[in-house]
């Protein structure tokens, strides 16, 4: 136990959110509780993570996600573990928040380079319905940037994902790769642009930066066959388009594709279930499609190694280890420097992102901490 890594919990506390500080400090070894020096208030070790109040040994848990992450329905988990399903339903759930919170702590904290985005939709057949499944991905370090979940393929869709491009990293110099969809270069200049300080009454023009790219890929299909592509550049120069293609894609041939957020698409389909294009394992709410989503993304992120982010190992490195060092996309963008656990995942503790405004005379400890920094 190590209290150095808890905060409390309490959002009546002072010292709410605040980690590191020695607030802090153990209550009991036996029951693995906390207590906050500032309010009086324990709280268990499991606090905020996904082992919280779980009634069940953690190596069941850890078990059951990983083959929900690896395309293992739930009604096959149920015929397995002899568990009820609305509790794998819960743990799916519970593991996709937890991955979420992950997700917007590290990935949407501003620090990943954008130089090469790629994005596209992918249709989920669901019971009673249809979903559509926007996602994006960092060409260089294979990173997945996030998702959305909508029921129609629409500009709302493509805003809500371009949002959570923009707070990923500076977008100054992105280059966004597309299909044909025209919501994404009316949302890009939305989202992207900088405010023109014109000095006149009325608003301006909308205009983007001038370091941002839009390119798109027009694919014309007849008979469910591809009979001809056409690659567009939208927004940028074509020359510069070409040259930033060559250092992402590390290929003096490269081509505006959407070829690596495809195949991460087939990876969603292979390692979630409801997303096969013929299963019996299909969805009823859209809750239970995101929870899925975030599962299998942040697994992907930071659990699983990929093959073409591989670096050759020196002599100077561990020569028994092998001739690779296998690397997951979140070190290739440097957000960690090791390859997590399903464990380490689940039991994150993800320090609030909003603290509450408070009135009244600050305590002494805090006027003290506020001079020391």
């Amino acid at each position: 136990m190590n209290p150095q890594e808890q905060f409390c919990h309490n959002r009546t506390c002072w010292a709410y959110g605040r980690k590191g500080e020695g607030h802090i400090v153990i209550h009991s070894q036996k029951e693995r509780r906390y207590r906050c020096k500032r309010c009086s208030g324990t709280f268990t070790q499991t606090k905020g993570t996904a082992f919280y109040r779980l009634h069940k040994p953690n190596e069941l848990l850890l078990l059951v996600l990983t083959l929900l992450a690896h395309g293992c329905p739930i009604q096959a988990v149920v015929a397995a573990f002899g568990i009820d399903e609305r509790t794998v339903a819960r743990w799916q759930k519970e593991a996709g928040l937890q991955c979420r919170r992950v997700h917007e702590h590290l990935v949407q904290a501003g620090g990943v380079e954008l130089s090469q985005v790629q994005a596209d939709e992918l249709r989920v057949r669901a019971v009673g319905g249809i979903f559509w499944l926007a996602s994006a991905l960092e060409v260089r370090s294979r990173l997945w940037l996030g998702g959305v979940i909508s029921v129609s393929r629409d500009r709302e869709l493509i805003r809500a994902l371009l949002g959570r491009i923009a707070v990923c990293g500076s977008v100054r110099t992105i280059l966004l790769c597309t299909d044909g969809l025209a919501c994404y270069a009316k949302q890009a200049l939305r989202l992207f642009r900088e405010p023109l300080r014109t000095g006149r009454v009325g608003r301006p023009r909308l205009l983007l930066p001038e370091g941002v790219m839009i390119a798109q890929i027009v694919k014309r299909y007849k008979r469910r066959r591809v009979i001809d592509v056409v690659r567009r550049v939208v927004a940028g120069a074509e020359t510069t388009v070409q040259q930033r293609l060559m250092e992402t894609q590390r290929s003096l041939t490269a081509l505006i594709n959407t070829a690596y957020v495809e195949r991460l698409n087939a990876t969603f389909r292979a390692r979630l279930a409801p997303l096969a294009r013929r299963t019996r394992a299909g969805v009823h709410e859209r809750a239970t499609l995101e929870a899925g989503m975030w599962l299998v993304g942040s697994c992907y992120n930071f659990l699983w190694a990929h093959l073409s982010l591989r670096k050759e190992r020196g002599e100077a490195q561990d020569p028994g280890g092998g001739k690779w060092i296998e690397r997951t996309p979140a070190q290739a963008a440097g957000l960690t420097d090791h390859c997590w656990t399903l464990e380490e995942l689940m039991s994150f503790m993800v320090p609030p992102a909003d603290i509450p405004k408070r009135r009244g005379r600050r305590p002494k400890w805090l006027v003290e901490a506020a001079c020391a920094a």
